[in-house]
């Protein structure tokens, strides 16, 4: 069994490697070629924490996985992971475990590389100014992958916390500095969001975090964080200015997510407003992107597939690099 931390993975595997890994998870599920049972979810009230426990496989892939993740927010205030995990993955021609990854950053490696892979499939070929609202655990691979996604030349950062989020552009900023683009605090959320080609919400907000109106006709907004049905980061009244509303897994933001089960338990939309899963537009079966002046919404809980083909591609590369530690 081969262990993998973040250093090992960040050595050997790259936010375009992950965003094409996630691309095949998307297809493979719609095509329904991945067994992805609904996350098991435990909550942890008295923390302000969620254990959950995701399990995928893929029969054409002879692997299996388990993700084990752990929402606490309040982690944020201690400088700890806000989402700590661990990957398993399982050799599927034997049940044999081949590898324990470090899961908190395959989380964010995958979770990223699902809006790097909506904006690839989406995005304006144009779009120059980005826009991401969060500066927590998953914020700056959500940073990265917009970036991989598209040419930007400024990327618009907004949090609650001025402290963190000058930290963060200022971090960011060294880390990232070969995309080019330039990475600015923004004062308030409208200006993040006003001239954005590209915009990511990534907040465990339980209400609106940018304001609809200011959303130019042309954006492409992947909304990451409303993984309960309580949460709400999505402004609903983005949803019936969208040309096109896309999801990770339908069934899995019907059961999940607040930004979509809100809007439809209010009447602001209907089901007949949806487009369909990222996978089948990757496939060629739905059509994308029509013309630049689409507001496109793209919807995103997660689901096993992406970690199981991230971990799987980590692994195969790991090895033939000759990265990590074997336990026998």
């Amino acid at each position: 069994m081969l262990l993998l931390n973040r250093e090992d993975i960040h050595s050997v595997f790259t936010m375009k490697e992950s965003i094409e890994a996630v691309k095949q998870a998307f297809m493979l599920y719609s095509q329904g070629k991945s067994e992805v049972p609904l996350r098991t979810n435990i909550q942890a009230p008295k923390r302000n924490g969620t254990f959950l426990f995701m399990p995928a496989y893929a029969e054409d892939m002879d692997c299996a996985s388990l993700k084990i993740v752990n929402i606490f927010s309040d982690n944020i205030k201690s400088g700890l992971p806000t989402a700590p995990a661990q990957v398993v993955l399982i050799d599927g021609t034997t049940g044999i475990v081949s590898a324990v990854l470090d899961g908190t950053y395959v989380t964010q490696l995958r979770t990223g590389a699902a809006s790097g892979a909506a904006f690839d499939a989406l995005a304006r070929k144009d779009a120059k100014v980005g826009a991401l609202i969060g500066t927590g655990g998953q914020a700056a691979t959500q940073l990265e992958a917009m970036l991989c996604a598209r040419k930007l030349e400024t990327v618009k950062i907004y949090d609650l916390d001025p402290g963190r989020l000058n930290a963060f552009v200022e971090r960011m900023s060294k880390e990232l500095a070969s995309y080019g683009a330039k990475l600015v605090a923004a004062a308030s959320s409208d200006d993040a969001v006003r001239d954005a080609d590209v915009l990511v919400t990534m907040t465990p907000s339980l209400t609106p975090v940018f304001n609809a109106a200011a959303v130019k006709p042309g954006c492409t907004i992947s909304c990451v964080g409303a993984y309960q049905p309580h949460m709400q980061e999505m402004d609903p009244a983005i949803l019936p200015r969208a040309s096109k509303i896309y999801f990770d897994s339908q069934s899995a933001v019907l059961a999940e997510s607040g930004d979509i089960l809100k809007p439809l338990a209010d009447g602001t939309i209907t089901e007949d407003a949806f487009t369909g899963e990222l996978g089948n537009v990757l496939l060629g079966n739905l059509v994308g992107r029509e013309n630049d002046d689409e507001i496109i919404v793209f919807e995103t809980v997660g689901i096993g597939t992406q970690d199981l083909m991230a971990a799987k591609a980590i692994y195969d590369k790991a090895v033939t690099a000759g990265v990590g530690t074997h336990w026998e």
